[in-house]
């Protein structure tokens, strides 16, 4: 690490809202992490830590968008003289006079003299004359040097996390290398006695580890350097060493289940013996329990232990902070409003997120809840495309209301719903 987290997570402990929770989180959330050069290869889902100027305008010179005839624009004439040929990479030599043409293909330089371009379906060819429809207008079919993006701008700027279409832009602008931020290191506990890898033999009450291995992939997915440290036991001792090991040596650390202030919970006593922990108890649905602080200089976030309730927390809650901490924006999910096929009464005052899936109808797009809405339901999140969102003074939904649909694919997990 190079920088500190500081006091990430600051707050008092009592119950608070989701909006309320979400903008102290993102008023605090600080980047962490130090700038690096990599060749544009490797660039696919950094985080730029500076803005690359394009060395060259896009496209580099006017050049032709069709395969047709380029010649010089004149109302009165339809009949060119063809002089010669243009391809890309193998331009006309010459310059064109009034009259005469060039047989071009796409991506060709236009030639001198030229400033339009007939599609070759309205030319008619004879020997080496061509006739062109009356009417064309000047400057069709011609690609102008510098109109995607000119010399020496900018158009990606810093904090952008690089796409595949992110990518292709600085190839285009000659840019062989970039300046982005570091990885995020994040180290990835499960605890409990319970917890056991999968394929391991199973001890009464025993269960497999599925939160660490969520966590894992959405950790990848989203482009941070995943430190996998296995399961801690409900040792104190064990712990403290582990937690505070991992403190020294990666940006953040993160664990499910411990998270909550029972006899067995020595995650939240650790991190308040050694560090400073806010423990947020959200009026949400799933997933209560959200402890965040700080151990040295590593950023502490503890996740509830039920599958659901953690894929949640993550998703809505720790993601946008992990996204800032490594050098990006402040990611906001936008939601769509959807008619709902489901009627349900829900508690005031509490944020409930429903496992919802879209369809369509003969009246159009229509989105449904999961009937079951157990937090431990793993089945729910792949039966599921996104969350439905229902705010705090919600009591009652009845079918063809609009409600709030957050797909997955704003949470950066880019997966539909199975076949």
């Amino acid at each position: 690490m190079t920088e500190t987290c500081g006091d990430c997570f600051s707050g008092p402990g009592q119950q608070i809202t989701a909006g309320a929770a979400l903008a102290r989180l993102k008023a605090q959330a600080q980047p962490v992490t130090a700038a690096e050069t990599v060749p544009l290869t490797a660039a696919a889902r950094r985080i730029l830590a500076e803005a690359p100027a394009a060395v060259r305008p896009i496209p580099a010179y006017d050049n032709s968008a069709v395969d047709g005839y380029a010649f010089r624009h004149d109302p009165r004439l339809t009949r060119f003289k063809v002089i010669g040929r243009a391809a890309a990479g193998h331009p006309f030599a010459g310059a064109l006079g009034p009259g005469e043409a060039v047989r071009i293909f796409t991506g060709a330089a236009m030639p001198e003299g030229a400033d339009t371009v007939a599609m070759q379906e309205v030319a008619t060819t004879d020997g080496s004359w061509v006739t062109l429809p009356a009417g064309l207008a000047a400057g069709d079919n011609r690609r102008f040097a510098g109109e995607d993006v000119r010399a020496g701008d900018r158009p990606l700027a810093a904090r952008t996390r690089l796409r595949p279409q992110e990518v292709a832009l600085l190839a285009a602008m000659g840019v062989p290398e970039v300046s982005v931020h570091r990885r995020l290191s994040v180290a990835v506990f499960s605890s409990g006695d319970e917890i056991r890898e999968p394929g391991s033999p199973l001890p009464p009450g025993g269960v497999y580890d599925a939160n660490r291995y969520f966590l894992r992939a959405c950790l990848t997915t989203w482009g941070h350097e995943v430190h996998d440290l296995g399961i801690l036991a409900d040792d104190r001792a064990v712990v403290a060493k582990a937690l505070l090991e991992a403190a020294e040596a990666y940006d953040v650390v993160l664990t499910s289940a411990g998270a909550s202030q029972g006899d067995e919970d020595h995650i939240v006593r650790t991190v308040e013996s050694h560090g400073k922990l806010h423990f947020w108890r959200l009026a949400i649905k799933p997933g209560r329990p959200l402890a965040l602080g700080n151990l040295g200089r590593a950023a502490f976030i503890g996740l509830p232990g039920n599958p659901v309730a953690v894929a949640l927390c993550l998703l809505r809650f720790a993601r946008p902070v992990l996204e800032v901490m490594a050098g990006a924006k402040w990611p906001e999910p936008m939601p769509s409003l959807i008619p709902a096929a489901f009627a349900m009464t829900k508690k005031a005052g509490r944020r409930e997120f429903l496992r919802g899936r879209r369809r369509v109808t003969d009246r159009g797009v229509v989105v449904d809840r999961f009937a079951l809405d157990g937090s431990g339901i793993i089945s729910s999140l792949i039966a599921a495309d996104g969350f439905i969102e229902l705010d705090e003074d919600l009591t009652e939904i009845k079918v063809g209301d609009a409600v709030s649909f957050l797909p997955f694919s704003e949470f950066g997990l880019p997966f539909g719903t199975p076949a």
